[in-house]
């Protein structure tokens, strides 16, 4: 088993301790104290981080030296037995999105978009966004990735390779394929910033679903009818491990004309949807999340709720509607602006 890659004197070094001091659910008193607990857990001993850590992602994306602080304090939540969720929650997952061996060998063409275990979307590919696409779902190639909001890194590095074999043997290899567009964040983050850091190879690459997206916006930048309203993106906690994409989609919208209006809690001061918290049964917690989350919404006078992730949409989807606000992924926006 490889350890994940971490240098433990880059953070002995760090004067600032971003990765907690910028924490949006655990506070500190000062620097010092964050200092205090972030070398706990780099000894490998007990924090209240990680019985208050609400697995949001965030410090990766935080640490300005990118150490893998979360990574590192998943891995000790789950060496120390503390599991964000209820143990019966977390055998129930396990079990739900356990690979079912129902794959069979087809040949694809490219572009190869990879939805993950969300088969229920492939109606969002089509139209001349994704002509010619072919479409791979379902849990025998699911990334695993989301085994960090429980403290099961045994399970990333048991399933992933596993699913990257799956993607190659059943799909990539035969058909001569060597790149794939990852219709979610989950997936583009572990087959890239997961991956290295777990020692984990990946022979294909990976694209994510924004970069594809704004190339195919240049190609077919004559069918554009700009949208002229305002959204409000939903960042959803996988695009930490990749959040160099957020100003891709700032593109994207610039040229959908979709205004995205400066507001509190996006791009690096983003909240979570609240699924998290509610898997881990911390529902007032999470009631809150979605309060601050609409709230915030509806103060910059957003049109739409832009979702990326499918898990936020299914979290927050009824709630905004309720609210006044569309739901809509981002490939369902850039559709609507190609008049498909």
């Amino acid at each position: 088993m490889n350890a994940i890659v971490f240098d433990p004197t880059v953070c002995a070094a760090c004067k600032t301790v971003d990765c907690l001091m910028n924490c949006q659910y655990i506070s500190f008193g000062d620097v010092a104290e964050a200092k205090k607990e972030k070398q706990k857990i780099n000894a490998g001993k007990e924090s209240r981080v990680l019985h208050e850590c609400l697995t949001c992602y965030a410090c990766q994306e935080y640490c300005p030296n990118h150490n893998n602080p979360f990574f590192v304090l998943v891995e000790l939540q789950e060496k120390l037995g503390l599991l964000p969720a209820p143990r019966p929650v977390v055998a129930e997952q396990l079990k739900m999105m356990a690979f079912k061996g129902r794959l069979a060998r087809a040949p694809v063409a490219s572009p190869l978009i990879n939805m993950c275990a969300f088969p229920m979307l492939t109606g969002s590919i089509r139209g001349r966004l994704y002509e010619g696409a072919s479409v791979i779902a379902g849990t025998d190639i699911f990334c695993n990735v989301m085994w960090l909001h429980f403290a099961k890194n045994s399970v990333i590095r048991e399933r992933v390779p596993k699913a990257i074999d799956n993607i190659m043997s059943f799909f990539m290899k035969d058909s001569g394929l060597t790149d794939m567009v990852c219709f979610h964040d989950e997936c583009y983050g572990t087959y890239t910033t997961l991956a290295k850091a777990y020692g984990i190879d990946v022979p294909f690459r990976p694209i994510h679903l924004f970069d594809y997206i704004n190339g195919r916006l240049d190609d077919l930048a004559d069918r554009i009818k700009p949208l002229n309203q305002v959204v409000a993106y939903q960042r959803g906690c996988s695009n930490r491990l990749c959040p160099e994409t957020d100003a891709v989609l700032d593109e994207i919208f610039e040229k959908i004309g979709a205004i995205r209006a400066p507001r509190k809690y996006d791009r690096e001061n983003a909240l979570c949807c609240g699924g998290v918290p509610r898997a881990h049964q911390r529902d007032e917690f999470a009631d809150d999340l979605v309060e601050r989350n609409i709230s915030d919404m509806l103060d910059v006078k957003a049109v739409y709720c832009v979702f990326n992730c499918p898990f936020c949409m299914a979290t927050l989807a009824q709630e905004v509607a309720e609210r006044g606000l569309m739901p809509i992924l981002v490939s369902d926006l850039v559709q609507a602006a190609l008049g498909e």
